[in-house]
């Protein structure tokens, strides 16, 4: 299909993928070497502590598990609760989490799957609130695994929603289902003022019930719950630290929506980070961590990455590419038509107006010839529709970044009308009056002699019309197979070769380009302003997911994680500040 690839991720996101516990070994060695005290939820370290790098138990590495249904990251960085805003300074944290980098409809079910199992839904296979389809010995959740590994630790599940327990937790050494998130968060201090845990987790869904349909800032009785939450978030790190045995303790705490809220899902190759169903808030907090905040990439700042033709004019000759059927690019008197396509001009020099893509003859490709052509001239560029009308653009295309051309062809009445569009503007709207078919083929590159230097590539032409948001919207992406107007393609030439003599069409027509001789190839990775790359998997793992929560508390707890046990999440590697005297 020729897809972008989107390249050189690792180089802009700050993310650390070890499966391995020597790192966190180091750190927990770290903040045992010495005691100060800090307002901060107490920055006090253990006195003594055994190291315990097999996890087979001193139990001084405990987790604490706050789970938040439907609280969306984006409305708790707005709110700036309390203690949630206290804790994000001591820990390793995103409000632009995500409950997993899928596509489908989420539920609770399959969240909290993927929470307590470190797989997504495509290895657990939850989908519906049922939990059809889990097998916990298949993909056993993180009690199962601690009953395997640490058989005396204790490990306790207080839940809100009684499923959450009966499908999650039978491997818990003490599960309880609570009738609301008071009871909830009061079971949890009680475990904390008397009890040993290992590994407590505590389940809350006012949140969630409070929002109906509406998991914003403006709904008022989703952000009192939220900030009720907050609340009792700060009661229990109070008892957390109140333990008589806190001092020879090492406990990560991690609060994490389950998931965010509202419409779910999404076309494929759409962007999830706009799928606010998926957007969470996590912490990973300890109280001698540095504050490391993940943020999903700016969109804005990633390189538009590929190959594609270069179509090189100079005395010698020039590349090229023909249409071989030259019924493409007839657009007739009637009918609705779009086109569009993305360049780069690596001249910058002046051109006296040649054709660089168009459908004219080609013994006179100049204005005003017949046909029409895109013209490059004064900096810029032209339409020129059968010598008139000459709509023009007022970008400048000499800036060796990439841009995006196009137009529309319709009816207003019985008025045949074009629109030019230009880097997310309509640059222009005309009548054209005149019949511009002929025989002659589409082509892409411009006469021998003409000084130009022009990367073209991902020209789409369409049998209908689209709107004008949707042209600024489709003409700065890559066409996909999901895109609602993909059945519309009369012809989709992505322009990603890198060799050969043809410029293949994926859209299934077979209407191919024959690359001329003289055409050559480029590499290119750059950004535009004017183009919004296909962003893959490695940017959505650039902040912290729901699958990689276990492997976060298994890191903690000095657990090993076996190749076997086939986990999809990766470790954020925490900094740790040393205490000063």
């Amino acid at each position: 299909m020729g897809l972008l690839i989107y390249t050189d991720m690792k180089k802009i996101m700050k993310s650390v993928f070890e499966r391995k516990t020597l790192s966190i070994t180091i750190i927990l060695g770290l903040i045992l070497v010495s005691s100060a005290c800090n307002k901060s939820f107490d920055n006090v370290l253990p006195k003594s502590f055994k190291n315990d790098t097999l996890g087979v138990g001193d139990g001084s590495k405990r987790v604490l598990y706050i789970i938040l249904d439907g609280v969306r990251g984006s409305v708790v960085k707005s709110l700036a609760p309390a203690n949630l805003t206290q804790i994000t300074s001591r820990s390793v944290y995103t409000y632009d989490g995500l409950a997993d980098y899928q596509r489908n409809q989420i539920t609770n079910a399959a969240s909290w799957t993927t929470m307590l199992t470190g797989v997504d839904y495509t290895k657990h296979n939850v989908t519906n609130e049922n939990f059809a389809g889990f097998d916990n010995q298949v993909t056993p959740t993180i009690f199962t695994r601690l009953k395997s590994v640490l058989a005396k630790a204790r490990t306790i599940s207080f839940a809100s929603t009684a499923v959450f327990n009966d499908k999650l937790a039978a491997d818990a050494t003490v599960k309880q289902n609570l009738s609301n998130d008071a009871a909830v968060k009061s079971a949890v201090v009680t475990e904390l003022t008397t009890n040993d845990p290992s590994f407590l987790v505590a389940q809350f869904n006012s949140a969630e019930l409070a929002a109906g349909s509406n998991y914003t800032s403006a709904n008022t009785a989703y952000t009192s719950a939220i900030t009720t939450l907050d609340g009792y978030i700060g009661e229990i790190l109070t008892a957390l630290k109140a333990r008589k045995t806190y001092a020879g303790e090492n406990w990560l705490v991690v609060v994490s929506s389950n998931k965010g809220g509202g419409v779910s899902g999404g076309a494929a190759g759409s962007n999830i980070f706009f799928d606010e169903s998926r957007n969470t808030f996590v912490a990973f907090y300890n109280p001698k961590f540095t504050s490391v905040v993940y943020s999903m990439p700016d969109l804005n700042g990633l390189p538009y990455s590929g190959s594609g033709p270069r179509f090189l004019s100079n005395s010698g000759g020039s590349g090229i590419a023909v249409q071989n059927n030259t019924s493409i690019g007839n657009f007739g008197s009637t009918g609705n038509f779009t086109m569009m396509f993305k360049i780069r001009d690596d001249n910058p020099g002046v051109n006296n107006y040649p054709m660089f893509v168009g459908k004219r003859n080609p013994a006179n490709t100049g204005v005003g010839t017949g046909g029409w052509s895109f013209l490059l001239g004064g900096g810029s560029f032209q339409l020129d529709w059968n010598g008139s009308p000459r709509p023009g653009g007022v970008i400048s295309t000499k800036d060796g970044k990439w841009h995006t051309m196009g137009f529309t062809i319709f009816n207003e009445g019985t008025t045949r009308r074009l629109a030019l569009f230009a880097d997310g503007v309509k640059q222009a709207t005309v009548t054209i009056g005149a019949n511009t078919d002929n025989n002659f083929p589409l082509r892409i590159g411009t006469d021998v002699n003409s000084s130009t230097n022009l990367l073209i590539r991902e020209i789409a032409i369409f049998n209908v019309t689209m709107s004008d948001a949707d042209m600024v919207s489709n003409m700065r992406r890559q066409l996909q197979p999901a895109n609602p107007y993909y059945a519309n393609l009369i012809g989709y030439w992505p322009g990603n070769e890198s060799s050969g003599s043809t410029m293949f069409d994926i859209s299934g027509k077979g209407n191919n380009f024959t690359y001329s001789s003289a055409t050559q190839f480029a590499n290119f990775s750059d950004i535009s302003p004017n183009i919004s790359p296909e962003i893959s998997q490695a940017a959505f793992s650039a902040v912290p997911n729901g699958v990689d929560i276990p492997s976060m508390i298994y890191n903690w707890m000095n657990i090993s994680i076996p190749e076997q046990w086939n986990l999809m999440g990766k470790f954020y590697n925490p900094t740790v500040a040393l205490p000063k005297n």
